[in-house]
């Protein structure tokens, strides 16, 4: 075995491991209640996914339409959730976002204004009234350079660019966590009362996704190693708007924004086919397929909103649909069409430029296409999970004492399907909860300590690919994986393709454990990427024993040969654990049922 040598030791009062927007909400709070925080980053500080999140933060200010409330937004979170969501986070994060929003303000985030000065808000998809405060398309950035500016005066050790492997447990509790530093290939043990999680979400276990590299499912694997529960696995969101072409960018992210400001959808034969499906009671009896109709015409607003904006499942269906048809654009996608509107506002293109400057941007520079003269070509790409690890609704706690979890990494509070612009809302509401109790439980738990027989046991296992030298290469594991996962356990799936994509897991699992790096363990991605595949592997069989159990369609989960809700299927979660046998074990359990106050709240609102 490739000698596992000595490790530095470092001592924290709460530890976070992730820096994106959930992390550093978290790690600021435990910071201002007077703990000791250290902070570990996967990779760059400013390099999180929460800058991929461009439309807005979604939170019910009421500064466009005063009917917006914190009601309507619980109801429309639970409706998208297909009322399989968490009510307490749902109703927690309705309720506490605005005031986020305010307080993200007033340690300096710039939001786009309204004539009166208030923050302006948009529409996006699922949301009942223009809900959304934004920074143009930029806001998920803005939102990480407010909460960094803020953070580096809490007194945060941040440690950038270092992988966690395990986690450490005393007495049934987290106490720390093996990590490595990825430049070096130092191994370092962080000690700690308690550790959130903050690390996203699966995308990398998927072929085509707008997720990027550290996106390997660390968090949902490493509490599931240790012990914890993790819940609503099947429910992965395709955003329906990914970039297509060229290859090389295939999969970047094209905010709803786009969608939100006037793009509308077109297949190769010019027409706007997302009025094909829609709700009976959806339709405008003055728009009908008109694109001016939605967004000029006088009266009722609910009448003004396109489909383009129905949630994200139905919308990346749709598009799957008319590439399958053949009715696609070359690429294998289909048109998004923003340019129509320049000749309808004051400004032109340059109306498109500063409510998208980073889609024109991306678009000019990477496609050679000019957004504000030509369409887009879009297609579904892996975005999200709404699964993750259970977590106990006021705290976040997890279901193994000392563990906490926030944001994508956690499960509960979006259900079946995720809305758009909750997930900003979602990092900092539930942040702020899970650094506060962290900190409140790292008070009462002092860090512990751990045998070095453990420590070594686990810096072994993660050395383990030096000591082959006839193995097989990670990223052909890593390519078969992500292959595999897209073909069989994507947008839609049927019984047959994820019972073969488990049989082909298990496969994989075989050749992962005979991967081989070469060199030394500083700056081998070879090595990284072996480290990974053991976290997506788990990740992907989590998705794939869920989606065979959830016989029916509910939200991100599509079952082509069930396509309809299944009503009792819908009063159930699924929860998976590991098993005594190290297998990993699925049990059914029944959603929380509604109070009658909340329950009153949805029956109005539908």
């Amino acid at each position: 075995m490739a000698g596992v040598g000595t490790w530095d030791t470092h001592d924290y009062d709460v530890l976070v491991i992730g820096a994106g927007g959930a992390g550093l909400r978290a790690a600021i709070e435990a910071a201002r209640a007077g703990v000791k925080v250290g902070l570990i980053c996967k990779s760059l500080l400013g390099k999180a996914h929460t800058v991929m999140a461009e439309g807005g933060v979604a939170a019910a200010m009421a500064n466009v339409d005063d009917r917006d409330s914190w009601k309507v937004h619980f109801a429309d979170t639970m409706r998208g959730g297909q009322y399989v969501n968490n009510h307490r986070m749902a109703e927690l994060h309705a309720q506490e976002a605005p005031a986020r929003v305010r307080e993200l303000e007033s340690w300096g985030a710039l939001f786009d204004r309204t004539r009166e000065g208030t923050i302006l808000q948009r529409n996006f998809g699922g949301h009942r009234y223009p809900r959304l405060a934004h920074v143009g398309d930029r806001t998920g950035l803005e939102m990480i350079r407010t909460l960094q500016d803020h953070g580096i005066h809490q007194g945060i050790a941040v440690h950038m660019e270092f992988t966690v492997v395990s986690l450490l447990k005393d007495a049934g509790r987290v106490v720390g966590v093996v990590a490595y530093d990825r430049e070096r290939g130092r191994f370092h043990v962080f000690r700690a009362g308690a550790t959130v999680l903050a690390t996203g979400g699966i995308g990398k276990a998927y072929k085509i996704t707008s997720n990027s590299w550290e996106y390997t499912g660390d968090g949902q694997a490493l509490a599931y190693d240790a012990g914890a529960d993790l819940l609503d696995m099947e429910f992965v969101q395709f955003h329906p708007t990914g970039m297509v072409w060229p290859p090389s960018v295939a999969g970047i992210l094209v905010t709803e924004g786009v969608r939100g400001e006037g793009g509308v959808l077109r297949n190769s034969e010019g027409r706007r086919f997302m009025f094909d499906e829609i709700p009976e009671n959806y339709r405008s009896s003055t728009a009908d397929n008109e694109e001016e109709g939605w967004r000029y015409v006088t009266g009722d607003k609910e009448a003004r909103r396109p489909p383009e904006l129905l949630t994200r499942d139905h919308v990346a269906r749709m598009i799957r649909r008319e590439v399958r048809a053949g009715r696609g654009s070359p690429h294998g996608g289909v048109f998004l069409d923003i340019s129509w509107i320049k000749s309808k506002v004051a400004g032109g293109a340059e109306h498109i430029k500063k409510k998208l400057p980073s889609m024109y941007h991306q678009f000019k520079k990477l496609a050679d296409i000019d957004i504000t003269a030509e369409a887009m070509e879009v297609g579904p790409t892996t975005h999200y999970m709404m699964g993750g690890v259970k977590v106990h609704a006021e705290t976040q706690m997890s279901t193994v004492p000392g563990l906490y979890a926030a944001g994508e990494v956690a499960a509960g509070l979006h259900g079946a399907n995720r809305l758009g612009g909750n997930s900003l809302s979602d990092l900092l509401v539930f942040g702020k909860r899970a650094g506060e109790n962290a900190a409140s439980f790292a008070r009462e738990h002092a860090a512990a300590s751990v045998a070095d027989s453990e420590i070594q046991s686990v810096i072994g296992r993660a050395l383990q690919a030096f000591d082959r030298p006839s193995g097989e290469n990670p990223f052909m594991v890593q390519r078969a994986l992500q292959e595999m996962m897209q073909e069989n356990v994507g947008i839609v799936r049927i019984e047959s393709e994820v019972e073969h994509a488990l049989g082909e897991l298990e496969l994989l699992r075989a050749r992962a454990a005979n991967v081989s790096v070469d060199g030394h363990r500083e700056y081998n991605p070879g090595w990284h990427c072996a480290i990974d595949l053991d976290n997506m592997l788990t990740v992907s069989e989590a998705v794939a024993r869920c989606a065979l159990a959830r016989r029916e369609s509910r939200g991100g989960h599509f079952r082509d040969d069930h396509p309809g809700k299944d009503a009792a299927l819908g009063k159930v979660n699924h929860v998976v654990r590991k098993g005594p046998d190290g297998r990993m074990q699925l049990e059914a359990v029944p959603v929380l049922p509604l109070p009658a106050d909340l329950a009153q709240i949805v029956e109005e609102n539908k």
